[in-house]
């Protein structure tokens, strides 16, 4: 049997044995897309029509098996009724059954990645052999999705429902011995033997020697669990689940009532309850937003890529200023492999930034996720010194000094003058211009500004900023050595506050008017942490610092002054005058504490009330929770409308990958942009024509008005 697809190929073997290799012509990995689907369809019909064919091996081509589905190509599809949606899922499924009923022995040889659609093709194998550097499962629930070509049919018939719920509901990539251990392959070899046992498998299924019909019969049927055995599988994953994941992610606990409702079904009826669950799903606008952010994840990396072409490589780098943020960039440098300087004027200070690096890497060895070893040689590689002298052979130095626009000039001209002269200065700015501290600099087209966001280990973003001077060579090599630190790089025109303080800030005004008219700052974060942020206003007020939040309030002001200058106190500037400055000298909206496990606990500060008392001018009775969130974020949502409308950042995917990385915007609510357009861009124009007597923060741009005219979205299904 021959045939020759853009995505499959196949060539005959001895023994009747018929190889179907994967080899994408246009890519570099394998993926299930509508191509290869009907492709497999086509050369699983001809082995049906085949009576001479004994069994299948499937191989792949490339370095990794199948990663799983082009989500690209399948997303118009999701936009298709539920019906239509449905009978895709069920077509699709059919293909796989077909290649597992073809009544010949097949195995798939995983040499790499088998995730979501890619294991599931291996499921309907009669065997797996995997290499022992292969890893399989399946990621769909990060997607908001669940595995729709029979993941969650076939799994649980396989390695039992309570493994195979948490393989699937938890989304984790399984190590090859994990995968054999319960059950999920056959074998694990070296990658050099991999076909070579692979088809000594196969014969031996040929030959008789392994009752592989019996095998592939245990897959048809349905699952051998009694009435108890059932309630305690299901109800108790239920219970664990849903306390888990809470009530704003709703595929996991899809994924395990799909499993309860089809596990008393043979494979057939659960195939179908299984698409029925995955159309459902698809259509969630959770869905959309867990997918658009694995879009957008994507797009950075991309980025990150193209910008490596251009850049010169960051062999050896530095940081000014050690303590907390310049310990984290320091241990994250060296943490990926690239050694750094921390410099600093206090021996005091260099003290505090190498505990910094060591406190994050103490935590990972007690969660066993590194040793000892491990972490002498990342603080090796971390040289603290009091002298320039070190910074000489550094490739970037980025500047972590105090926020004041006066102290950074000194630092970076100082800097500057001792430095290579091919070497990149970058400054960590949180709101200060590059282009004004370019203006002291002799080489303004090797500076620019990379601002992490703290904590420095946890926080994926990385905003590189773009001066007037900045070269694209500074640019990229800055781009390239952010990715490199395991960091997601966004590029921002220089501007007040950049991407996301500028966005911030209309977010903190929103909740000083609220406070000012009386509302209840409890209960204003109680809200938006309903509305899925990780803390609410005042809690994060007090961990960024009141003072940091009252200084770069000023700066937004100063850039901003039509919409983001204050006319009346806040409670910002109240608890600024009272030097509360939040957590820092824990004087601050709440009493910070930690319970008897170490977790970190609040309450209210009883004193705040002395600061409210001058402040509120009403009630707050007659503001309702939808309002608070009307208030809150709509001003977001213009700021960011303004920031495409000023070119400062290229695209709405950028904006909501910059505010789910730097900020924590709720995931499944998938970035400012994304929520607008779930929500009905008319309706928040609406709201927003009705709040515009609060200011000029809640006017909405011309952006969206023509949008709105134009019925078009900030994510365009093409």
């Amino acid at each position: 049997m021959e045939y020759k697809g853009q995505s499959i190929q196949s060539r005959a073997l001895e023994n009747d044995v018929v190889e179907l290799i994967f080899d994408a012509q246009d890519g570099s990995v394998n993926k299930f897309d509508h191509n290869s689907l009907q492709e497999l369809d086509e050369a699983v019909k001809l082995l049906e029509k085949n009576k001479t064919v004994k069994g299948l091996l499937i191989t792949s081509a490339k370095d990794t098996f199948i990663v799983g589905a082009d989500i690209n190509q399948f997303l118009e599809g999701f936009q298709a009724p539920l019906e239509k949606l449905t009978e895709w899922v069920k077509d699709s499924q059919q293909v796989f059954s077909d290649l597992e009923n073809l009544g010949i022995p097949s195995v798939s040889a995983i040499n790499g990645y088998a995730l979501g659609g890619g294991f599931e093709l291996c499921l309907a194998c009669t065997y797996r052999v995997a290499s022992t550097e292969a890893k399989v499962g399946f990621p769909e629930v990060k997607l908001g999705l669940l595995p729709g070509f029979g993941g969650t049919s076939r799994l649980p018939r396989m390695i039992g429902a309570d493994n195979a719920i948490e393989w699937i509901a938890g989304g984790k990539d399984n190590k090859p011995t994990t995968a054999l251990e319960a059950g999920a392959v056959d074998a694990v070899v070296e990658p050099d033997i991999l076909r070579e046992a692979s088809l000594d498998l196969l014969h031996r299924a040929i030959n008789g020697e392994l009752d592989w019909q019996t095998k592939r019969q245990e897959k048809q049927q349905a699952l051998m669990l009694n009435e108890n055995e059932a309630m305690m599988t299901f109800e108790t994953a239920r219970a664990f689940i849903a306390g888990k994941a809470g009530p704003n992610y709703p595929a996991p606990l899809t994924i395990v009532g799909v499993m309860q409702a089809s596990a008393n079904l043979p494979l057939k009826g659960a195939l179908g309850i299984e698409a029925e669950g995955f159309a459902e799903l698809a259509k969630t606008p959770e869905a959309t937003s867990l997918i658009g952010l694995f879009l957008g994840d994507q797009l950075l990396k991309k980025n990150a890529r193209s910008s490596k072409k251009l850049a010169v490589p960051v062999k050896r780098a530095a940081v000014l200023g050690a303590g907390i943020m310049g310990g984290g960039v320091a241990y994250q440098s060296s943490y990926k492999g690239v050694p750094i300087s921390m410099k600093d004027i206090a021996q005091s200070q260099l003290e505090l930034g190498m505990k910094e690096a060591a406190k994050i890497m103490q935590k990972r060895i007690d969660r066993g996720q590194m040793k000892t070893e491990e972490m002498t040689d990342i603080l090796t590689d971390i040289t603290p010194t009091l002298s320039y002298d070190s910074l000489a052979d550094a490739d970037l130095v980025v500047e972590a000094v105090v926020e004041k626009a006066s102290v950074k000039n000194a630092v970076l001209a100082e800097t500057e003058s001792i430095i290579n002269k091919n070497a990149i200065l970058a400054s960590n700015t949180s709101t200060i211009s590059i282009t004004k501290l370019a203006k002291g600099l002799e080489r303004p087209e090797q500076f620019c500004g990379m601002h992490f966001f703290n904590p420095v280990h946890r926080m994926p973003l990385v905003e590189v900023i773009r001066g007037e001077k900045s070269s694209e060579s500074t640019i990229a090599s800055t781009v390239a050595y952010a990715a490199a630190m395991g960091k997601s790089p966004i590029v921002v025109n220089d501007c007040p506050g950049f991407l996301v303080n500028r966005v911030l800030f209309p977010y903190f005004a929103g909740f000083t008017g609220l406070i000012n008219d009386g509302v209840d700052y409890v209960h204003l974060d109680k809200v938006m942490e309903k509305f899925g942020w990780p803390m609410g206003p005042a809690n994060l007020l007090d961990v960024v610092g009141i003072d940091t939040a009252y200084h770069a309030g000023s700066v937004m002001a100063e850039g901003y002054p039509d919409r983001m200058s204050q006319e009346v106190p806040t409670i910002i500037s109240k608890m600024f005058e009272n030097e509360w400055f939040g957590k820092k000298n824990e004087k601050g909206f709440y009493i910070h504490s930690t319970d008897k496990k170490g977790k970190p606990k609040k309450e209210p500060n009883p004193e705040t009330e002395n600061i409210l008392r001058d402040l509120n001018t009403g009630s707050g009775d007659d503001i309702s929770d939808d309002d608070i969130i009307d208030r809150m974020m709509l001003p977001m949502l213009m700021e960011s409308s303004r920031c495409l409308e000023d070119n400062i950042v290229e695209t709405p995917m950028e904006v909501d990958m910059g505010l789910i990385y730097g900020l924590g915007f709720p995931p499944f609510r998938g970035g400012i942009f994304r929520w607008a357009d779930t929500v009905g861009l008319d309706e928040l124009l609406r709201r927003a024509e009705k709040l515009k007597p609060l200011g000029k923060l809640y006017e909405p741009t011309e952006q969206i008005r023509k949008m709105v005219k134009d019925k078009r979205l900030f994510h365009q299904i093409q």
